[in-house]
């Protein structure tokens, strides 16, 4: 296994002030912004690293940034730090055409003076350096990234953006490894590693086991949510990302009845194969987590809970 690489960086100053009034526009129109309907009143950084310098070919930020909204849609209502955001923010004097799609917008002022920053998930060069951070198992700053000593992770795959995701968006490495990236981001235990591992414990091989993650270690003063509300995060890391086995072919459950009851074809065997796969994934997290067991009156603070949000 290779040696954890070790890199400390810096960030500019007024780095996030320069991009403020890009992302009031851009951020809103992204399928994964959670705040939709409501303004974005301005941002509080909650980290920022430097993974390649600003020059005139490439340079790439990542960014943890909580957006303020005001709480109703009325004008010149209070805002509040919301959610929590990853942007990884590239940055080039222009876009190559192929990159258009990807356009932030171009920055009038501040260190990234006269440069364009874009969305850099769609470029090739820093989707290979996020794969090579877990590779390495790479400290950069606040960023941790670490892997499945039992599993190895190829250089040189290519990588490919997969356009169809709403809540958070991947990366596919030659059709070897699927990066899920969270978009939006929350203290402590994430279910999207805390599940695949607890399946691999129980060597449950409906869920592919995790090969790599990437964390980051924010102190609690630096996120406005954390340091006013309860200790309960306090010290816990961010779970950015998930690598896992990319599984060739496969098709999501909905997607595919609706392609058979389309044609008039019978869903039934393949409804039977779903439930009896979702039935093993619960029976070996059943075995690997705590169980309990819920009583009326919890089960009606859940169906009320859901009640409201569908309402919502």
């Amino acid at each position: 296994m290779s040696e954890a690489v070790t890199r400390t960086v810096t960030t500019p100053p007024g780095l996030l002030a320069s991009l403020d009034p890009l992302l009031r526009e851009w951020l809103p129109r992204q399928r994964w912004f959670a705040g939709k309907g409501r303004p974005v009143t301005g941002f509080t950084l909650v980290e920022a690293t430097e993974l390649l310098p600003p020059s005139a070919k490439l340079g790439l930020y990542h960014l943890l940034v909580r957006a303020h909204q005001p709480l109703v849609p009325s004008h010149g209502a209070p805002g509040h730090p919301g959610d929590c955001y990853q942007l990884l923010i590239g940055v080039r004097e222009a876009l190559p055409p192929r990159l258009a799609p990807a356009l932030i917008g171009h920055v009038p002022s501040g260190p990234l003076a006269g440069l364009t920053v874009y969305d850099a998930l769609h470029d090739t060069r820093p989707a290979e350096l996020l794969l090579e951070a877990l590779r390495t198992r790479a400290r950069i700053g606040a960023l941790s990234f670490d892997r499945d000593p039992d599993q190895d992770i190829r250089s040189g795959l290519v990588p490919r953006v997969v356009t169809a995701e709403q809540s958070n968006s991947s990366i596919v490495y030659g059709d070897t490894f699927i990066l899920k990236l969270l978009r939006r981001i929350v203290p402590g235990v994430n279910p999207d590693l805390e599940l695949p591992l607890a399946l691999a414990r129980e060597d449950c091989p409906r869920v592919p086991a995790p090969t790599a993650w990437m964390v980051a270690d924010v102190p609690t003063a630096a996120d406005p949510v954390l340091s006013a509300g309860p200790a309960d995060h306090a010290g816990q890391p961010y779970v950015l990302g998930v690598l896992q086995p990319f599984v060739q072919g496969a098709s999501d459950g909905w997607e595919l009845a609706l392609r058979e009851l389309a044609k008039g074809e019978d869903f039934g065997a393949e409804a039977r194969a779903l439930g009896r796969a979702t039935a093993e994934v619960h029976t070996a997290l059943a075995r690997a987590l705590p169980t309990v067991t819920l009583g009326h009156a919890q089960l009606r603070l859940m169906v009320d809970g859901m009640t409201e949000r569908l309402e919502a």
